[in-house]
């Protein structure tokens, strides 16, 4: 018997007036929101410009989308191409359903784009953003409670889930995935700030520590949900997608601390040419203009030099004073 447990929203569906959000896109957006300004914040501090981080978002977001919803759709097919589903569902991302693994993936190339274009090292900019990606997927992880899903196993725990009858789900009470995933998100935020701080990470060894210790955490995690999903040899396929990622991950920690030590100097080579401008502007030390035409300033210093010399048979003026 259960003294205690969470309940879960009645609808998955905040009326705005007469517009309709649903609960999932909600979370995802405030995490984009807090990511960005969390990431901006760190950006800034590690010498880059204001506003940077927002501009590349523009590019990582949708690629970050796309892939997610690609790989929950790939991997979860059969929700949708098989007989008796609507393949159009797959489009309604509103109603849940995107991989992490993906999102990361093409996020991460929608990123390399815009700082390709910007002249700006992706590993740096991934750094300054990892422990706001953290608490993105804190936040956005709540979208899985206002949907009724990605539950773990019965409990009868105090801190239980509260789940009602509706498509593929049983009523009843079961461990709150959802709510141990957001918490371990913080916490692995958490250790990113600490260690950046501490060790001064860089080259992308803090986004890194963030995909390893997010994939720690993600792997018994999915242990323990009990929705539909593909095994490979007895284990769930993200279990399998964690592991080598945590390893992939380590692996590039080790190495790129042996190849490339340190944290970058320049992380925003434009921030860095306008301070010296502005710097060369207060102190007066600008470089003077070019002579606009080499001949016109010949003319002038013989007008200057016909001017000063006396004219002819005049007497010079020391003579008059004598």
């Amino acid at each position: 018997m259960n003294l205690a447990s969470i309940p879960s929203p009645s609808t998955g569906v905040i009326e705005l007036g007469p517009i309709p959000l649903r609960g999932y896109a909600f979370c995802i957006i405030i995490g984009v929101f807090v990511a960005v300004w969390i990431g901006n914040r760190r950006w800034v501090a590690r010498g880059g410009k204001a506003g940077t981080v927002a501009d590349i978002a523009v590019w990582a977001v949708p690629f970050g989308l796309v892939g997610g919803r690609l790989y929950h759709v790939i991997t979860d097919y059969q929700l949708y191409f098989s007989d008796g589903q609507n393949w159009v569902d797959a489009f309604k991302i509103w109603e849940g359903g995107l991989g992490i693994w993906g999102a990361v993936a093409l996020g991460a190339v929608g990123a390399w784009i815009a700082c390709r274009r910007r002249g700006i090292p992706l590993p740096a900019w991934a750094d300054a953003l990892a422990p706001a990606l953290a608490i993105a997927q804190a936040i956005g992880r709540w979208g899985n409670w206002f949907n009724q899903e990605l539950y773990g196993k019965p409990t009868d725990l105090p801190w239980a889930l509260e789940i009602s009858e509706g498509p593929n789900r049983v009523a009843g009470t079961y461990h709150p995935t959802f709510l141990y995933e957001s918490l371990w998100c913080i916490g692995v935020a958490l250790l990113v700030i600490w260690a950046d701080r501490r060790f001064k990470l860089g080259h992308g060894r803090a986004f890194a520590l963030y995909v390893a210790a997010y994939c720690a955490g993600r792997g018994w995690i999915e242990y323990m949900r009990v929705d539909e999903a593909h095994h490979v040899l007895g284990l769930r396929l993200n279990v399998w997608t964690a592991i080598v990622v945590f390893v992939l991950a380590v692996a590039y920690i080790v190495i790129s601390a042996k190849l490339r030590p340190g944290r970058e100097e320049i992380v925003e080579p434009d921030r860095d040419a306008e301070a010296a401008a502005k710097k060369d502007g207060a102190d007066g030390t600008d470089a003077p203009e070019a002579d606009s035409d080499p001949l016109e300033k010949d003319a002038t210093a013989k007008q200057a030099a016909d001017t000063d010399a006396p004219s002819e048979g005049a007497a010079p003026e020391a003579a008059d004073k004598s």
